[in-house]
């Protein structure tokens, strides 16, 4: 589990590195002209985009991954799993339907800060920085309004034809949903191996070191697209 989190810190960080593929919330060529041209209610394909982006997406898997990395309970799993999904449904599609975009550096700098902020969260740094533990059912929500409006901007810069967008918008929403699972699933499966080993407690503080890193990059990344930009 350790090298798979470190395989998708390492994907972070290299993809960061090549413009083509730096935002977080960037659609492929071939679908982005896809979503450009085409007119009318299309579900399955927007079903199929939805996922494809939420499986594809390293950031929301490393934040899915954060936020997961110590709930052992599947109760608790479904709650703050849910409470990102929401979050992350209302923006995109309020965002979308009504134009409004946050600048697509800046939400992803955030985007990127929300990882850094779970990883720290997770190694126990805000009970001994400010003597308490932050709410985070809230947090995970507010972020998960920020990762919403991280593709909501992608899509707006897009140009999606209002015919047939909002039975588009909420297939999209439902596909991302899907991958969501299937990410949550993979996760959970080598999760549970890996807290079945010895090396869990050992490693754990390293692994969200990478993933702190992960997000540091990002958002140094984005604050510094912005700037030259």
């Amino acid at each position: 589990m350790l090298r798979l989190i470190a395989a998708l810190a390492l994907s972070a960080v290299t993809l960061l590195l090549f413009p083509d593929a730096a935002f977080a919330h960037a659609v492929a060529e071939g679908d982005k002209g896809y979503i450009k041209e085409i007119t009318g209610v299309h579900l399955l394909p927007f079903l199929y985009l939805g996922a494809k982006h939420m499986v594809t997406g390293y950031d929301h898997i490393l934040f899915l991954l954060g936020v997961i990395f110590f709930l052992y309970r599947m109760k608790d799993i479904g709650i703050y799993v849910s409470l990102f999904a929401i979050g992350h449904s209302v923006t995109m599609l309020a965002g979308v339907y009504f134009n409004f975009g946050i600048n697509s550096y800046i939400i992803d700098a955030i985007i990127g800060f929300s990882i850094v902020y779970k990883a720290l969260d997770n190694m126990g740094a805000y009970q001994r920085w400010l003597g308490f533990q932050p709410d985070t059912k809230a947090a995970t929500l507010i972020f998960g309004f920020c990762h919403g409006f991280g593709l909501a901007s992608k899509i707006i810069d897009y140009e999606i034809s209002p015919d047939g967008l909002l039975p588009n918008l909420l297939a999209f929403n439902v596909g991302v949903e899907v991958g969501q699972l299937l990410a949550l699933g993979a996760i959970l499966i080598a999760m549970g191996f890996w807290r079945r080993s010895a090396g869990f407690l050992k490693h754990a503080y390293t692994a969200n070191v990478l993933m702190m890193t992960a997000g540091f990059v990002l958002v140094g990344y984005q604050l510094t697209g912005y700037f030259v930009a």
